[in-house]
């Protein structure tokens, strides 16, 4: 294992030397086997998933035992994410990356519509244009499972401690965060993080500026100004276009939940039935933008978000279904009905979150 002076120990991905242990631990996780035999063999009776567990364990033994390092493992991903992409959509665009140098390393600040899709996304791109794939800001919020944080940190994702409640404790874990993303630039590994914690359910996408604040607390400890920190960072908004959400009517009748009765109480697997579907279910066509590096001096975090929502919401991909809810009747029937058998699958008083959710990405640009 790595030496325990590292500060990063309990928030970055795994080095090569740690991914056997990783996955061996993976392989003995007994509701990690259940999870997989219960999604590859639904259709079989208990008694015979039950028997199947050690097979399975045995088979990604052998399987496995090949992946010896974190390049391994993402040439594994990649085979998925090529037969996802092929069943799920019907084609990827990228624009923008012939902008950015394959030598530099770059903060994404990328708009948020799915868990596990728009960093995977993003890295499909940087990956196919000879960039280094970069390192994935994750929330703790969804790494309840221990099998989860695994699989994780085998795929170069770092820990966001969002569930430090005390000043204290916050202000550390910000404290490492910031520091620990300052570190990875500094060494050739591009960052990945949302513009703001949790997706956007309602197709709005702004960036909070406590993320930049974030951002510069590394930098404030060395005395740096905002200004001058930030354009260190080298910061590029993504821009990530979904034709279909496959969430968007869970999405829509959340903020529905919400705005009936003040709250919205989450299942207990929510997080990752949201992430299965974000890649299992059908996504139409898709779009990543990147954008310009910010290489102009922004004094506060305000004005920085506002320049990095403006460029998201410029580049923006705008599908049929996009103009077809922000009020455009001139869209083909096929769309039309498309929108008619999303609604039907709700209560009428959630209607307006689905439509918006369509629809603000329109408004916004």
């Amino acid at each position: 294992m790595s030496n325990t002076t590292d500060p990063f120990i309990d928030i970055r991905p795994y080095n090569d030397d740690e991914i056997p242990a990783a996955i061996g631990r993976l392989i003995n996780d007994e509701e990690f086997i259940h999870a997989i035999v219960d999604h590859k063999f639904a259709d079989k009776p208990k008694w015979l998933r039950s028997i199947l567990m050690p097979v399975v364990k045995a088979y990604l033994k052998v399987k496995w035992a090949k992946l010896t390092s974190v390049e391994a493992i993402q040439m594994e991903v990649k085979k998925y994410m090529d037969k996802a992409l092929n069943q799920t959509t019907n084609g990827v665009t990228y624009s923008g990356l012939d902008k950015l140098d394959t030598d530099t390393s770059y903060l994404f600040v990328s708009n948020h519509r799915d868990i596990a899709m728009d960093p995977a996304l993003v890295n499909y791109g940087l990956h196919q244009a000879g960039h280094r794939t970069m390192r994935i800001a994750i929330g703790d919020n969804l790494l309840k499972k221990p099998c989860a944080t695994e699989l994780m940190r085998l795929n170069k994702s770092f820990i966001v401690k969002r569930s430090a409640k005390a000043p204290r404790e916050m202000m550390k874990a910000l404290g490492t965060l910031s520091a620990y993303i300052k570190h990875s630039l500094d060494t050739g590994n591009s960052i990945w993080i949302a513009q703001r914690e949790g997706r956007a359910k309602d197709g709005n996408d702004y960036t909070d500026p406590a993320i930049l604040k974030m951002f510069h607390v590394q930098g404030r400890k060395q005395k740096e100004s905002f200004a001058d920190y930030m354009k260190s960072l080298k910061i590029v908004p993504v821009s990530i276009s979904y034709e279909n959400d496959p969430c968007d009517i869970a999405k829509a009748l959340e903020l529905h939940a919400k705005a009936t009765h003040g709250e919205y109480e989450k299942g207990e697997f929510e997080d990752i039935e949201s992430i299965i579907q974000g890649i299992i279910g059908d996504k139409g066509r898709v779009h990543v933008a990147f954008g310009e590096v910010i290489d102009a001096d922004f004094e506060t975090p305000e004005a920085l978000a506002d320049e990095i929502d403006r460029q998201i919401h410029e580049h923006y991909e705008l599908f049929p279904i996009n103009h077809l809810a922000a009020g455009d009747e001139s869209v083909e029937v096929e769309v039309k009905q498309a929108l008619t058998n999303k609604l039907a699958m709700l209560p009428e008083g959630a209607h307006p979150y689905l439509v918006a959710s369509y629809a603000n990405p329109v408004n916004n640009k």
